[in-house]
């Protein structure tokens, strides 16, 4: 099982922020640790497109993995990696998510017996701030009763006409890939409701493909703002 760091220099709302400093730290070196500490990865990789992050990498004595720049989504990095290196299974794990720490993506990782014929696993947690619920860079997810997700948007979904008695599930950036899906998603034209929702995983969906989420304890945070980093760096520095 190899584990996976996509890091884009070039984000169009915060671009380098895999080497923005967190107490003291690069972004990405957070990430790189935590997955490093995790003994079931065969091996941990960053995938970047930017010399700027691979010379961090070299400083900092994590593998890293050049790939094209022309990859319009994180899975289809991820895919030029696992051309590169053999694995039954691709952890991607989030670069902009420093707050997961070894314990959660541990906990995220699905069984022996899931992964028998698994296609996609990945993860949520619980919302419990209405303003995270309502805020469109959360992706929402709707679950079946044996977690299987049947849409995801960044709307607010499933809409409580019928009732209120349910809790609302966020999609968190641990995702296990087999090759077969990586292959499947490359190969495969974006959709209309990709399209509009402007979210990967739909591809699936759309294609009936069957989406596996697994729910962690998580208070992770994804930094696509300098707000956003504002809160990871006073979080992760009451942390050491």
């Amino acid at each position: 099982m190899i584990a996976v760091i996509p890091a884009r220099y070039g984000s169009t709302r915060f671009p380098g922020k895999p080497l923005a400093d967190i107490c003291g730290k690069p972004m990405i070196q957070w990430v790189y640790e935590h997955c490093k500490s995790v003994k079931v990865f065969d091996k941990v990789v960053v995938a970047t497109d930017d010399e700027r992050i691979a010379n961090v990498c070299d400083k900092n004595k994590m593998n890293y993995i050049m790939t094209r720049k022309d990859h319009p989504e994180h899975i289809s990095r991820v895919h030029e990696v696992s051309c590169q290196i053999p694995s039954d299974f691709y952890v991607c794990i989030n670069g902009d998510e420093p707050l997961l720490t070894e314990e959660t993506i541990e906990s995220a990782l699905p069984s022996s017996s899931q992964l028998n014929g698994a296609f996609f696993y990945g993860t949520f947690r619980k919302l419990t701030n209405p303003v995270e619920t309502v805020e469109g860079s959360n992706i929402k997810l709707a679950l079946t009763s044996d977690n299987r997700c049947v849409y995801m948007s960044r709307s607010v979904i499933p809409y409580p006409k019928g009732t209120s008695l349910f809790e609302y599930h966020k999609y968190v950036g641990i995702e296990c890939f087999s090759k077969a899906s990586l292959d499947f998603f490359v190969s495969t034209p974006k959709g209309r409701l990709e399209t509009i929702e402007d979210l990967d995983h739909l591809r699936f969906i759309e294609n009936g493909k069957e989406l596996f989420f697994k729910e962690v304890t998580s208070d992770s945070i994804s930094v696509d703002t300098k707000n956003d980093l504002e809160k990871v760096r006073k979080i992760m520095c009451s942390r050491i």
